[in-house]
């Protein structure tokens, strides 16, 4: 890490040695954009797939589907899947490198350790990793937001606020992702991860209304971080936005904080003692 140490001495030092907490996110960024510059290419299946489901599921199945309403405005079933699949992407996008990667950098490769052999502290490599992650799920975000604006899915000027709506959505799950993935013990402990994230993808009105299901399994759908996310998403795209909107947001935003919060306090006990 003496890249990290060289720049930390440029830009964040001060009299009392106390450097900047930008400097420091920057440092652990740009680490980890030396690491993927010469494997950019993994960066597609990220897009790939929520773009697949959405042109196999909702383009395809939507001829046979007339449409759903969304607060009293009837949209194509293609609109209608198309927020799902951008929160979707995400999460999803954000997960990669906040779980497996995260995993391998604190149990095997032992980055972090090296890491905190510089003025880093582990509040900056959780900060770093975590802003890595979200900038991984963003860029998935945009590319999929463009598309759906390519292809008419989009009767909003709020969709504006969809990709910082997105950004949201990673930093919730990727702050979370990185909690529970300093309690993991091996790679095959990651399938808990999976029987999370999956059933969340498939039944948080994602392909269809939430109204589908019992009013009692509504409640347990509703309170699950990615049906927040695509309601979310899905007011914006449509112009449906309320004041209720700001449920989803704050909900957001208080699981970001509680992740990390978890993730500090794990990453001094594993890395500290």
């Amino acid at each position: 890490m003496s890249l990290a140490a060289h720049q930390l001495a440029r830009h964040g030092e001060q009299g009392s040695g106390r450097r900047s907490r930008l400097a420091a996110t920057g440092v652990v960024v740009h680490r980890n954009y030396l690491t993927y510059r010469r494997v950019w290419w993994v960066f597609l299946s990220g897009f790939l797939e929520p773009a697949l489901y959405l042109f196999s599921i909702g383009v395809g199945v939507g001829r046979l589907v007339t449409g759903f309403e969304v607060d009293g405005q009837v949209i194509s079933y293609a609109a209608f899947v198309a927020p799902g699949m951008l929160a979707f992407a995400a999460m999803n996008g954000t997960l990669l490198d906040a779980t497996m990667n995260f995993f391998f950098k604190l149990k095997f490769s032992k980055t972090f350790q090296q890491m905190l052999a510089t003025p880093l502290t582990t509040r900056d490599i959780a900060v770093g990793e975590l802003t890595w992650s979200v900038a991984r799920g963003a860029v998935y975000s945009l590319a999929f937001l463009v598309l759906m604006l390519t292809t008419g899915l989009v009767s909003s000027w709020w969709a504006v606020l969809a990709l910082p709506a997105s950004v949201l959505i990673g930093i919730a799950f990727g702050a979370v992702g990185m909690a529970m993935t300093t309690y993991m013990r091996s790679f095959q402990d990651f399938e808990w991860i999976t029987l999370l994230t999956l059933p969340m993808f498939l039944f948080s009105a994602t392909f269809y209304p939430v109204t589908a299901y019992p009013t009692w399994l509504q409640w347990v759908v509703e309170v699950t971080p990615l049906y927040r996310g695509t309601v979310m998403v899905r007011e914006l795209t449509t112009g449906t936005v309320s004041l209720a909107s700001l449920v989803s947001v704050g909900y957001l935003v208080v699981l970001a904080v509680i992740g990390m919060l978890v993730v500090r306090r794990r990453l001094d006990r594993l890395l500290l003692t």
